[in-house]
């Protein structure tokens, strides 16, 4: 994979596939690999795909210094820039929405449409104290923080439908994932606490979806109905499942994006 240097860091990043250009922002915790896997393999051939990895993340390495939305902001036009695409068309989820969001409104006129799901503008206390609680487990014991996940980032219908079984897998899965990856969640659930993009939503120029999950326990829907009122001609819609919509219906999540992406491409 490429890489570039962006102020006192070197970006990771993934790059396949021929066309337009799209470039995805992964969540907490993730890398653009693990959070697009089934999006770039459902759209690569119709765009330029580049997924860079977030400090905290994957091969990307900085001073290991507190995170902030936009030195990542810096990170994500840097990855697109190297890459070579002067324009493109922007998704991302969670903090990554958060980014997607505020890339677009500080250098609009890169962005040629633009997807978020399970964003928000500013952290409200219930979110800072989940957050929180997240960095708390972490330190104590991965498999805990893990184990809180599967009950809060899945919607209602997905956890009725779940045995013990799936459960445990699941949270095993997770804390694999997270051997070795510890400081870096905890850096990227601190910038979560942080985040405060509400200046930049006006600013935004793109066609706009703001995608929401129903059940979203940890950004709840009221976040997203907020961002698609501050966003000059916003589209919003609402999805069944939970904060963890793109690992528990991966399906709906990537046909969502993938028919606004492909009417986005045909306008731009």
């Amino acid at each position: 994979m490429p890489t570039v240097e962006v102020n006192s860091g070197t970006v990771n990043y993934l790059v396949t596939g021929n066309g337009p250009g799209l470039v995805l922002v992964h969540g907490t915790g993730a890398t653009g690999e693990t959070n697009w896997a089934p999006l770039i393999e459902a759209v690569s051939d119709r765009f330029t795909v580049v997924a860079p990895d977030l400090s905290g993340s994957g091969a990307t390495v900085d001073d290991g210094g507190p995170i902030h939305v936009h030195d990542l902001v810096s990170q994500v036009l840097g990855a697109a820039e190297h890459a070579g695409l002067e324009q493109f068309h922007l998704v991302g989820h969670s903090l990554g929405a958060v980014v997607a969001l505020a890339a677009a409104g500080t250098r609009p006129e890169r962005v040629l449409s633009l997807v978020a799901h399970a964003g928000w503008a500013r952290t409200d206390p219930w979110m800072a104290f989940q957050m929180d609680f997240w960095i708390r487990l972490m330190r104590v014991d991965r498999e805990l923080l893990a184990r809180l996940l599967q009950v809060t980032a899945m919607g209602d219908d997905t956890l009725r439908a779940r045995d013990l079984a799936d459960f445990e897998q699941a949270a095993a899965g997770f804390a694999a994932l997270m051997d070795g990856a510890e400081a870096g969640f905890v850096r990227q659930a601190r910038a979560d606490i942080d985040v405060d993009i509400t200046a930049l939503l006006p600013k935004i120029t793109a066609p706009a979806l703001i995608i929401s999950s129903a059940h979203d326990r940890i950004v709840p829907p009221h976040h997203q109905r907020e961002l698609a009122e501050s966003i000059p001609g916003a589209d919003l819609v609402s999805l069944p499942g939970g904060h963890g919509l793109p690992f528990e219906n991966p399906g709906l999540f990537v046909s969502t994006i993938a028919e606004r992406l492909l009417a986005d491409s045909v306008t731009a």
